[in-house]
């Protein structure tokens, strides 16, 4: 009998919205809209409308709105790599914020160049390659572009290496928004991280702590990606004269990765006291290895990662990391989204750029040299 009666709740509307969070019908459309408004809107007002449309489960209704000719409020999303826990993390993250909009999320996929050395290594020749690479392009954009009334498309990650999906969404009238693009061209409102400060955040924190013999992980990103290792390099320098050498260690950007470039650096005759990996995900296999010869986390080695992904808190023991600041930037990128849909096609190509700066997280992989 419960199951019947929940079939039957009404669907939230928006004028249950407004008499929950106490304010006008017209305040909650233009909140749920991002549409620009002559009077500006509190942010705490925006907020509470926000929380209570999350509260109340309210979804728009896209088919509707899409047979009288307005938008449907869906955001299409292309992601550079489903199997990174980064961007797992980012797409709940982006599904959330979205939906606080009012708006639903439709997901594409380009391959990464893991799955591209995946197919090296079973022997596809490069034609062939080229061809299943310019095919699961072409998938990404049926499922985001040319799905009926897709509002905005948000990019998640580099896409340098897929050209023919740029040109595709720069003639597009589609607004795009472009996260973490690594070395890709700025040719779109861009969202991002300041790695360089990220990097020097855990290394002075390393310092405060006595380190000075302080190792390099690098995970290998598309379009060698190398602000990180980079700052590591300057920051070194800057307050040691020089980097030792053969304390770079690059390696592929998974947990065997880091697992590999930790028993290379611990094979040395002068083995660091402190490791700072360019991501979580090879920090973990730094850890790993660091347990499976036997060298103590904190006690023997200071461990710092980068992403502040899920796991981190859960690892033994607890990793210290600098935090990504999803949360705001998603939150941004989608309020930029909804606007930008609603604005002159001239107005969507202006390249801007808006920079956030991550934050050090201190748990127990880290501890005063002994």
């Amino acid at each position: 009998m419960s199951g019947d009666q929940s079939a039957k709740r009404p669907v939230p509307t928006m004028r249950d919205i407004a008499a929950a969070a106490a304010v006008s019908q017209s305040t909650v459309s233009r909140v749920l809209s991002g549409a620009p408004t002559t009077v500006p809107i509190a942010p705490e007002t925006r907020q509470r409308v926000l929380r209570t449309a999350r509260e109340l489960g309210y979804r728009p209704n896209p088919l509707a709105r899409g047979l009288r000719g307005a938008s449907t409020n869906l955001i299409g999303a292309v992601v550079r790599d489903f199997s990174d826990p980064f961007f797992a993390g980012v797409i709940e993250a982006l599904v959330v914020e979205s939906m606080a909009h009012g708006y639903n999320v439709v997901l594409g996929h380009v391959p990464g160049r893991a799955g591209e050395e995946a197919g090296d290594r079973a022997g596809e020749k490069a034609g062939e390659k080229a061809a299943a690479v310019a095919g699961e392009e072409a998938v990404a954009l049926t499922a985001v572009l040319e799905t009926r009334h897709i509002d905005a498309v948000v990019l998640l990650g580099d896409m340098q290496e897929h050209p023919q999906l740029l040109a595709d969404l720069r003639n597009s009238i589609v607004p795009v928004v472009a996260l973490w693009p690594g070395t890709s061209p700025r040719e779109f409102p861009t969202v991002d991280a300041d790695d360089r400060a990220g990097i020097r955040a855990g290394l002075s924190h390393l310092v405060s702590l006595g380190h000075k013999r302080i190792a390099f992980v690098n995970a290998e990103l598309p379009n060698d990606y190398r602000v990180r290792e980079d700052a590591y390099l300057d920051f070194m320098r800057e307050h040691f004269g020089a980097v030792p050498p053969g304390y770079v260690e690059r390696c592929a950007s998974t947990l065997a990765g880091g697992d590999a470039a930790l028993r290379r650096l611990m094979d040395r005759p002068d083995p660091p006291t402190a490791v700072a990996a360019s991501t979580d995900v090879v920090a973990i296999g730094v850890l790993h290895a660091a347990h499976s010869v036997g060298v103590t986390v904190p006690g023997d080695l200071s461990v710092v990662g980068f992403d502040d992904i899920l796991i981190a808190a859960h690892t033994v023991p607890a990793l210290t990391t600098v935090r990504m600041p999803i949360s705001e930037i998603v939150g941004y990128a989608v309020t930029q989204a909804v606007r930008l849909a609603r604005e002159p096609v001239d107005a969507q190509r202006v390249p801007t750029l808006e920079i956030f700066k991550p934050a050090l997280t201190v748990r127990d992989s880290t501890a005063p040299r002994r």
